[in-house]
């Protein structure tokens, strides 16, 4: 019992962690890469900001309740589950090391801009957060159906 609840809690986190994949996927990706540069810095800083402040609590306690997950269900031996865990953790970990080395150095740098002063190359900047986000979304999916298929097939 104590793995089905702390299955559910890491889906429950990890589903704030996907969704924000899924919503570039249907929509923020095709709408921020038609942005002008002026509205492309506006927008990418406002989303930053709030990701700044919020995203922690979601980030974090992702990490607790996956590697709790992998604890919990190796000690029950619920080897089906553990394994899901492994790779939804192994997942997350690629996550957070694409958005540490490749999306937040980006943002810092166009942070740093303003509507009047920003590189002539701005574009190339987009394009390369959008590639190191790719990258996230197939790790951070990849996690998130391994938690989905632990709990469907139990």
């Amino acid at each position: 019992m104590l793995t089905q609840v702390v299955l559910f809690l890491a889906l429950f986190a990890y589903s704030f962690v996907v969704s924000q994949s899924f919503s570039y996927i249907i929509a923020l990706r095709n709408t921020l890469g038609r942005l002008d540069a002026n509205s492309y810095i506006l927008m990418r800083k406002l989303i930053d900001e709030n990701f700044r402040a919020k995203f922690k609590y979601v980030f974090y306690s992702t990490w607790i309740f996956v590697i709790v997950l992998c604890v919990v269900s190796a000690i029950e031996k619920d080897f089906f589950v553990f394994t899901c865990a492994l790779i939804s953790l192994a997942g997350y970990l690629a996550d957070t090391i694409f958005m540490l080395k490749g999306n937040m150095p980006i943002n810092n740098t166009i942070n740093s801009w303003n509507n009047d002063s920003y590189p002539p190359d701005w574009d190339r900047y987009r394009q390369l957060w959008f590639r190191a986000f790719t990258k996230r979304q197939v790790s951070n999916t990849v996690g998130f159906i391994s938690l989905l298929v632990a709990a469907v097939f139990q």
